[in-house]
């Protein structure tokens, strides 16, 4: 090799290292997207749709051989129970939103979830034409507070809204032609909104959805707290104790179980009260809590027919 060839070999040698280098550093390429069965490539979307339409069609197929459960909760059903349901005429979806929240020191956290179990149950049973998807125990606030109080539990309105608009596209997608949000807490108002008016507009047509705020009536004239008055409870501020509960809270959590509220421990310590009204006896205060439960139902189910009736978002 003559020297000049050599020089130029020799120049060179760096410059390869470098680029060896550099390619050695990049991750690896990214592989193509596979099919659900795994190994069979990327599929287009519509090839997707074919793929996903032919699936329901198999599963829709399927013929009952036992009875239906008699719930009105998705979670509970088995998806022959949903199918048959849906296609037997329920198709409105109510979708639930509370929070898990500190709640003063005699209540659980999961005071909303208690609440919406039994109005949401009552509700759905009014309408007669509806499933209730899975509770989302959790409302828009700041989850990033490095001063949380103990048992709180927050999501960004981004991601609370993220999750209620995944939750309505499901129930939309299996054949529901009604998405209710309903919220049990002021947190999450203006996430239901705002799901509601974006996916009515992109449904336009195909299915519909609504927000119905009367659902979560505790404050309003004619609301809870009025209900509590006019049934002879001298509750005169929900707030004289200082504390985040009140006796229509109690009194419902009370229908649900005892034990959220601490009910016997209380009593046995003396502390059976709040806001000055005695959650005692105990049986007097529970009925009390049906009676609240059967009133939200029934301003709900009434709201609900109105909204559907009526079309607006």
């Amino acid at each position: 090799m003559s020297s000049h060839r050599k020089m130029a070999v020799i120049l060179a040698l760096p410059v390869f290292v470098v680029v060896l280098a550099a390619q050695q550093q990049q991750p690896p390429p990214t592989p193509p997207a596979q099919g659900r069965g795994g190994g069979r490539g990327a599929m287009t979307p519509e090839q997707r749709d074919a793929r996903d339409k032919s699936e329901q069609e198999k599963y829709a197929a399927v013929a009952r051989v036992i009875p239906a459960r008699d719930s009105v909760w998705l979670e509970e059903l088995s998806y022959i129970d949903a199918r048959d349901a849906i296609k037997g005429g329920k198709t409105t979806a109510l979708v639930l939103t509370g929070s898990t929240e500190q709640n003063g020191p005699w209540m659980d956290g999961g005071k909303h979830w208690y609440a919406l179990k039994l109005v949401g149950e009552a509700t759905a049973r009014k309408l007669g034409n509806a499933l209730v998807a899975p509770i989302i125990p959790f409302e828009a606030g700041n989850s990033e507070n490095k001063y949380q109080l103990w048992g709180s539990i927050y999501l960004t309105a981004e991601t609370f809204q993220a999750v209620v608009r995944d939750v309505a596209n499901s129930l939309k997608g299996q054949g529901f032609k009604n998405v209710i949000l309903l919220g049990d807490s002021g947190g999450n108002t203006a996430g239901l909104i705002a799901v509601a008016k974006e996916l009515g507009a992109k449904w336009a047509g195909e299915a519909s959805i609504y927000h119905v705020p009367e659902f979560y009536n505790w404050t309003s004239k004619g609301g809870v707290r009025d209900f509590v008055q006019a049934n002879g409870i001298p509750e005169k501020s929900a707030n004289a104790d200082g504390i985040h509960d009140e006796y229509g809270l109690s009194a419902v959590l009370m229908a649900y179980d005892p034990k959220t509220i601490r009910f016997d421990e209380r009593a046995k310590a003396g502390k059976a009260t709040i806001n000055g009204v005695p959650l005692e006896p105990k049986e007097k205060t529970i009925e009390m809590g049906r009676k609240i439960v059967e009133f939200r139902a029934t301003v709900g189910a009434e709201a609900i027919k109105k909204a559907i009736a009526g079309g607006s978002q």
